[in-house]
């Protein structure tokens, strides 16, 4: 399962996603920390079906975790090589250019 909120702007739909374990953990890298905050990441817990429909509805994507990296990557939203690692927990983005 995942967390996901979905943000509606005049041009875009953000999806921010986080696999379920990590929501309200801090997590460090050097001299700054991210917080994986029910606020920005909290709207819903989601199955890896719905995770994947709301991706691709998605024009900007925000994802943080193993499992949701892994899905991401399968389904061709990332590529392994635009993920970056916070402390060793897997983040990336992606926009959709239309």
């Amino acid at each position: 399962m995942f967390w996901a909120k979905v943000f509606q702007t005049k041009n875009d739909l953000l999806l921010a996603v986080c696999d379920e374990d990590l929501i309200e953990k801090e997590i460090r890298l050097k001299t700054h920390k991210v917080k994986i905050s029910r606020n920005f990441y909290g709207g819903m817990l989601i199955s890896e079906k719905i995770a994947l429909i709301l991706m691709k509805k998605a024009t900007i994507g925000n994802l943080i975790g193993k499992e949701i990296i892994k899905i991401a990557v399968e389904n061709g939203f990332i590529a392994d090589e635009n993920i970056i690692l916070i402390n060793g927990t897997p983040h990336a983005q992606y926009v959709k250019i239309i």
